[in-house]
This record gives C-alpha cells, structure tokens and sequence, in this order.
C-alpha cells in the first residue's frame, strides 16, 4: 500500500491589519469572551460561582477520574517506549544531521526553570508534610499518620506527583510540537499536533476549537500556580513586616487576607504586564538566571542548617520505593462509592439510622482527610450512640469513598494543574529543542528534572519532616498554612539576621519566579492566538495580562479568599485539554510509523529547511 505524503498544508488565517493584526480573529474572540463571562459571573455572583464551580467539579470528578488517572499512566509509558525503540528514539526533531541549537546545560537549566518555580517554593516542605499524614497507605490503615512508619509512603506518593508523570505530561506537549514544526516546517501551535488524525479540518473551525481549548488550559493553569504564588508572597512579606493588614487571624491558623492576596496579585501582574510589554521581557532570561541562584543559594541552606543526612538516606529508599511501585501508581484509580453502596457494607445498625443520620456517618467516613477518632468524635444523636464496634466497621466501610475522594482531591488535583500548565510549558520545550533526538527529549525532559524535583523535596521536605519526628518543631510546621510551611521551617533552622536574611531571599524569589510565569504565560496565550507567531502585539499582551488578573482575582474573591474556585476552574478547564492530549499521542504514534514507513520506501521525510510556520 503507497504511503501519502504527510498532511503540512495548514492555514491560520490571521488578519491583515486593524485591532486584531496579526492574530486569528475566531480563536482571539472566543477566548476572550469565554474568560470575560468567567469574570463577570465571579465578580457579580461571587458565591453561586464558586458553588457552581465546586458541584460541577464535584460531578466530573465522580465519573471522569479514572479517564485522569489511566491518560497519565499512558503518557509516561508511551514516553518510555518510543524512547526506548531504536526507529523512533533516535528519530531528529529536525532534519537529518541538524545539530541541537542549544548546549546541554543551557537546554537542561531553561527547561527546569519554565517547568518549575513557584510551585517547588510553595510545596517543597507542605507536599511531603502533608502527604505523611494523608495518603492512601495512612488511610488504609496500614501505617499511622506523622509517624516515621508513613514516610515512605509519603515520599512514594510525593515522587509521583513530582516525578516522571508530571514532566510526561510536559514532554508529550512539548514533543508533539517540536516534532510537527521542525519536521513539517508547521506552525508552533495546538493543532498541529492533531493533523495527522484530522488532516484538513486542522484548517476550520475544529482546529480553532483546539486551540481555544489551549488558550484557556494555559490561562487557568498560570492562575493557579500565580494563585498559589501571591499566597506565599503574603506570607512571606508578612512574616518580614508584620504587616496584620494582609492576613487573616480569625481561625486556628493565621492566612493571607483577600486584602493582601488582590494588593499582591495586582502588583505582581502590573510587573508582568510591564515586562511583556516593554521589552523588559527579554530581562526574563536574567530573571530566570537568578532564580537559578537564589534557589541554589535556598537549597545549600538546607543541605548546610538542615537535616542533610536524613534528605540522602529517604532519597535513596523513596527513589527505589517509587520505582518498584511505578506501574501500580500509573494506573490505580479509585471509584467513587455512592450511600448506597456505604449503607449496604456497613453494619445493620448504621443501615437503619434515619436517612440524615446515615448521611452524615457517610459524609465522615468518606472524609478523606479524617481520621477515625475525628469521625466517632463528630458524630451527633443516634449515630453518636452506636456502639463502638460499628462505628469502627462503618469507618472501615468508607474506606473505598475515602481513598476516591484522597485521589481526586490530591493526584488528580495535580494531573489536572499539570496538563492545564503544558501547553505554557509545552511550547517553550518545542522552542528551545530544535536538533534533539526523541530520546534525548525523553530523557533530559522527564527524567532529569524530576531526578532534581526528587533532590529538592526530600531535602526541604525532609528537614521539615525531621524537625517534627524529633519533635524540635513540636507541630508548628504541621499546623501552618500550606503557603507559610517553608517559612516556619526556616524559623525552626535559623534565628536572627541569617532567618531575616533568608526570608527576604525566599519572597525576591517567589516575586521573580511570580513575574516570570506570568510574562511568560500571557506570551504563550498570544502565540497561540496568533497562529504561532513569534512576535506578538502589545496592545493584546496588555488586555490579556488585564483579563488574567482578573480571572484570578475574581475567583479567589469567589472561593472566599482561599483558592478553593481557581482549583475547580481549573479542574474542569484541563478536562477538555486532556482528551486534546490523548489525541496528540495518537496523532504522534501514527505520525511516527508512517515517517518510518516513507523512509523505507526512500520517501524523505522532513523538509532541510524546515521552520515551524508563522
């Protein structure tokens, strides 16, 4: 059977001159008009919206986990095997011959800056404080929570969510690119990591769904990660000033304020937008420089002040827990269980409480963060009088609910925040791996990263951990807001100007690490919307980086000043992308077996010249 040319034909047709010069009107408009309507609704129905989020999430989540869970296990293995295969690891993006545009070191240091940030700063000690008191090994009962028993099963769960799913999830989006622009001299956009599944419709109105669907899985998850960030940077600036203006202190645990968290949302996107916008946005690439450097001089700290010989040792077990267990966590997924099910595992005398005394030892026993001594203890009425073995055996009936709901509140969290941040991520790797093998963009994109992302949590991490099992910490890092851990942690290592010093250190960075995603982010979503051009208007990155402040703002107004409404917006936003992504691999499956082909048949593939298009 003859092999037909590959399908490089695309058009994106963008307009000539006026507002929008240069830039695809159908993607630029339903874009915008999607994220403006998001804003509205928050800002104007602030409570509904963030109720409707939570509910809609909640439904998507009940039947669409397992789609989560399994597409991820899929991408690293897919990842792996055409690593791994001789025809198609050592296949060029790019055409024969054509040499890597950048050293190893400089492609290595760029591409774990753009992946990372300040995601590492906010969850580098309160990712694998929390997962040792929660996790599926903890909630099954077979290792207590914040004891030295559930270590390695903390670190188990924090190398997956930081390990090589997370950079596949990056590598498929990026790979796909790469491969389609310097093969077929296509443009650096979503859809043409689809063609050779839909061939000419790339061209219509499909292919501006596409990257629609790319444009809003970017904006939500920047938003995410800079939602996280000004958290932190409150905490921070807080921690220094004393400022009480910017937090709130009604509850058990002192956290940024709304008040604070808009003034540190508005001042860093005025820096961004200022950035993209001024030419200052080549300063990115020395932003980015000393980051390097602060977050080194940040890790040496702790290698030095820390609990260094506890990070190497945890490493070592975590590092060979992980890869034994690395199939089962690909692709375990929990179902969620309904009351009925619950109702029907559960003892005679739980079966027949009244229906909302039922529901509520239901609601406790699914609680995934829990314990059973905090259920018994919250239950009122005649649940409360059951005896103290069916107590037990209802807990232990909820155990599947609990484990679905740990899943889909913690993982699937993170797959989500992942895909929605790889298109961002994605196009950056395609940018700067012109001249790499598929193997060495496997290989230097997900495992060495993640190899680092390792390094880093059980070195912070670890030292928080320690300081708490040998009880110096005496629960004070436990019981801190997930964005002030790292700075508790500090002030059990250090004291005076050093602590001083290292926590105006920590916010230089958060701010830069902040002001660089966000750049970086609007630039995206205008290359996208341009059809992949390099070069976009300055009028359009100023509107955008106004309506990603917006959208942030309005929906952390929305989730009441916690990032309860960001996570679910995002959360459904990245579900759409995930099926995109699922396509991509089977876009870049065939794309490779039929190059193979042509080449046997003396068909060249690839074009000397190729360009990605604009």
């Amino acid at each position: 059977m003859s092999v037909k040319p590959p399908f490089t034909e695309l058009e994106i047709n963008t307009q000539d001159s006026g507002f929008y010069e240069g830039y695809s009107l159908p993607i630029a408009l339903i874009s915008k008009v999607g994220m403006v309507l998001l804003v509205l609704w928050a800002l104007v129905f602030p409570a509904g919206a963030g109720a409707m989020l939570s509910q809609i999430n909640s439904t998507l989540l009940n039947s669409f986990n397992t789609f989560y869970i399994i597409s991820v296990g899929v991408f690293a293995f897919f990842l792996i095997i055409i690593a791994l295969i001789p025809a198609t690891g050592s296949r060029v993006l790019g055409p024969q011959g054509q040499k890597p545009e950048f050293t190893n070191f400089s492609w290595f240091s760029m591409m774990f800056g753009a992946g990372l940030g300040v995601g590492l700063m906010t969850f580098a000690t309160a990712e694998p404080l929390g997962l040792w008191g929660s996790n599926p090994v903890v909630i099954a009962g077979d290792a207590p929570g914040n004891t030295p028993e559930a270590l390695t099963s903390t670190y188990r769960y924090t190398f997956l969510h930081y390990g090589f799913h997370a950079w596949a999830i990056y590598v498929v989006t990026g790979l796909s690119l790469a491969y389609y622009a310097y093969t077929r001299g296509m443009p650096l956009t979503i859809r043409s990591a689809l063609t050779p599944l839909i061939g000419r419709f790339a061209n219509g109105f499909f292919g501006h769904i596409i990257d629609v669907l790319g444009v809003v899985a970017t904006i939500l998850g920047v938003s995410v990660t800079i939602g996280y960030g000004v958290s932190q940077l409150v905490d921070g600036v807080y921690a220094i000033t004393g400022a009480a203006w910017m937090m709130d202190t009604t509850g058990d645990t002192p956290v940024p304020a709304k008040a604070g968290l808009i003034a540190a949302l508005v001042v860093i996107m005025g820096m961004s937008i200022i950035s993209a916008v001024s030419g200052v946005g080549r300063g990115v690439k020395y932003l980015s420089n000393l980051n390097l450097v602060l977050s080194l001089i940040l890790l040496l700290t702790f290698i030095v002040f820390g609990s260094f010989l506890f990070a190497v040792t945890t490493y070592a077990t975590a590092l060979i827990d992980y890869l034994i267990a690395f199939v089962s966590l690909s692709f375990e997924a929990y179902a969620p269980l309904s009351q009925e099910a619950f109702a029907a595992a559960a003892p005679a005398s739980v079966q027949a409480l009244p229906a909302e005394a039922l529901g509520a030892v239901y609601s406790g026993a699914t609680n995934p963060w829990g314990s059973l001594d905090g259920f018994t203890s919250g239950l009122e009425g005649a649940a409360a009088s059951l005896p103290a073995a069916d107590l037990a055996a209802a807990y232990d009936a909820g155990d599947q609910g609990r484990l679905f709901g740990w899943q889909a509140g913690w993982t699937t969290f993170y797959w989500a925040w992942w895909i929605a941040f790889s298109p961002f991520v994605g196009l950056f790797l395609a940018r700067i791996s012109r001249g790499r093998t598929v193997r060495e963009f496997v290989l230097g994109a997900v495992i060495a990263p993640a190899l680092v992302c390792f390094a880093w949590m059980t070195i912070l991490g670890g030292t928080a951990i320690d300081l708490e099992i040998n009880g110096a910490a005496d629960g004070a890092i436990i019981a801190a807001s997930n964005s002030a851990k790292l700075f508790v942690t500090l002030e059990q290592m250090l004291s005076g100007g050093l602590l001083q010093g290292l926590v105006i250190m920590c916010v230089v960075l958060i701010m830069t690490f902040l002001v660089t995603s966000a750049d970086s982010g609007i630039l995206v979503m205008n290359t996208i919307m341009s059809g992949g051009a390099q070069e976009t208007g300055v009028k359009h990155r100023i509107i955008w980086g106004v309506i990603l402040t917006l959208v942030i703002g309005t929906l952390l107004l929305a989730g009441g000043g916690g990032l309860s409404a960001l996570q679910n917006a995002m959360i459904i936003g990245a579900l759409p992308f995930t099926m995109v992504m699922v396509l991509m691999v089977l876009s870049l499956i065939k794309a490779l077996f039929n190059d193979s082909r042509r080449e046997k048949a003396g068909i060249a593939v690839g074009d000397p010249d190729a360009q990605p298009a604009e």
